[in-house]
C-alpha cells in the first residue's frame, strides 16, 4: 500500500487539466451478495495504512468508530462500511484524508488501485440509483471491465457524522447593499445547501448548478440574454463561487474558460472547496481565481462575497 500511495504528491500537476486520479477501493459484500468499488480523489488521501488501535469514545455520532492516535494526533475514525449500510468485515485498511484543513480516517475493506481519468468521464449518478443510495454518490464512471466506481459525498459524510451547531454557522450573515446575482455549482447536495442559505441571507439571487458544465451553460444562457436586451454580461451576473471537484467538468476548467472568454473575463470567481492543500489553492491562484474559501465555512463565504463584489459587508465574519 505504500507504493501505491508514495507519488501523490507529484499528482498535484493533474489539477487544472480536467483530469484527477482516485482511489479505488471497496467496503465488503452488500446485502444482495455485490461488492461495490467506490472512489475517493488522491490529492484528499495523506495515507492507507492498517488500522491501529481504535479508542472508542462517548457521544460519537453513529458510524464513528473512535479515535486513533497517528504520530501524536488524534483523528476520528468513520466506519464507511457502517455509514453506507453495509454491515459485517473486518474493514481493517484505514485510508488517512484530509478535508477543509480537518484530518480524519475512514476505515474500508480493501483498497485496489488508483485510477487516472477524465472528469468528463464521471457522470452525474442516474436518479434511480441517487434515490436508492440515499444521496450518498456525487458521480460515477464505468471500468473497462464492467465495474462501476461511486463517489461518495464527503461533505455529506461529514455533515452527518461530525457535531455543530447549524445555526452558529450562519450567524451574522446580512445582506448586502446592492442587487447581485451569483452562479454557483457543487456537485454535493449538501454543499449547495449551504451555499444556497448563504446567498439568500445576504438577499442575492442565486443560480445553482450540479457541475461546472451546467454552471458554464448557466453563464452562457446569460450573456445571451444579456445581448438581446443590448446590455453587457456583467450587467446581469456579478461572481461565481464553484467547487474544485465536479462530474463533466471541474472548477478549474471551468475558471479556465470564464477567464479566456472576454464576456466574463473579468467575473469574480470564488473557489469554493474541501481541498484545502496549500498545493490546490496555488493551482487555483494560476487559473485565475479571485479568492479560495473552505467549504462549510458560510460566513467566510459571505466576508469573500462582500469584499470581492465592493458592497457593505458589516458583521460578515472575517
Amino acid at each position: 500500500m505504500s507504493d501505491l500511495i508514495s507519488k501523490i504528491d507529484a499528482r498535484t500537476r493533474l489539477a487544472g487539466t480536467n483530469k484527477l486520479e482516485i482511489l479505488l477501493f471497496s467496503l465488503g459484500q452488500s446485502g444482495c451478495g455485490r461488492r461495490e468499488t467506490y472512489g475517493i480523489n488522491v490529492f484528499k488521501v495523506r495515507e492507507v495504512m492498517r488500522t491501529p488501535a481504535i479508542t472508542a469514545a462517548p457521544q460519537m455520532p453513529e458510524a464513528v468508530r473512535g479515535m486513533v492516535s497517528l504520530r501524536g494526533a488524534l483523528i476520528p475514525v468513520v466506519d464507511l462500511g457502517s455509514y453506507c449500510g453495509i454491515e459485517g468485515g473486518a474493514r481493517d485498511i484505514l485510508i488517512v484524508t484530509e478535508y477543509n484543513g480537518y484530518t480524519q480516517g475512514f476505515l474500508v475493506d480493501a483498497v485496489d488501485t488508483i485510477l487516472r481519468i477524465d472528469w468528463s468521464q464521471m457522470r452525474v449518478p442516474p436518479e434511480m440509483l441517487n434515490a436508492a443510495l440515499g444521496g450518498l454518490v456525487t458521480a460515477v464512471t464505468e471500468l473497462a471491465d464492467g465495474r462501476l466506481v461511486m463517489m461518495l459525498d464527503v461533505e455529506k459524510l461529514l455533515s452527518d457524522t461530525t457535531h455543530y451547531d447549524d445555526d452558529l454557522l450562519f450567524d451574522g450573515i446580512v445582506p448586502l447593499d446592492a442587487e447581485v446575482t451569483v452562479v454557483y455549482a457543487d456537485d454535493s447536495p449538501v454543499a449547495r445547501g449551504q451555499i444556497r442559505r448563504t446567498l439568500e441571507l445576504m438577499g442575492v439571487r442565486a443560480v445553482a448548478a450540479i457541475n461546472g458544465r451546467e454552471a458554464w451553460n448557466a453563464l452562457e444562457k446569460i450573456a445571451e440574454h444579456a445581448r438581446a436586451i443590448g446590455r453587457s454580461a456583467s450587467d446581469l451576473v456579478h461572481a461565481v463561487v464553484t467547487d474544485i471537484e465536479m462530474p463533466e467538468m471541474d472548477g478549474f476548467m471551468l475558471t479556465r474558460q470564464i477567464r479566456s472568454d472576454e464576456r466574463f473575463a473579468r467575473l469574480p470567481v470564488i473557489m469554493h472547496s474541501s481541498l484545502s492543500g496549500a498545493s490546490n489553492r496555488q493551482l487555483a491562484d494560476g487559473v485565475g481565481i479571485d479568492s479560495y474559501v473552505s467549504k462549510l465555512e458560510p460566513r467566510a463565504l459571505a466576508a469573500a462575497l462582500g469584499q470581492l463584489l465592493g458592497r457593505s459587508a458589516a458583521r460578515l465574519a472575517a
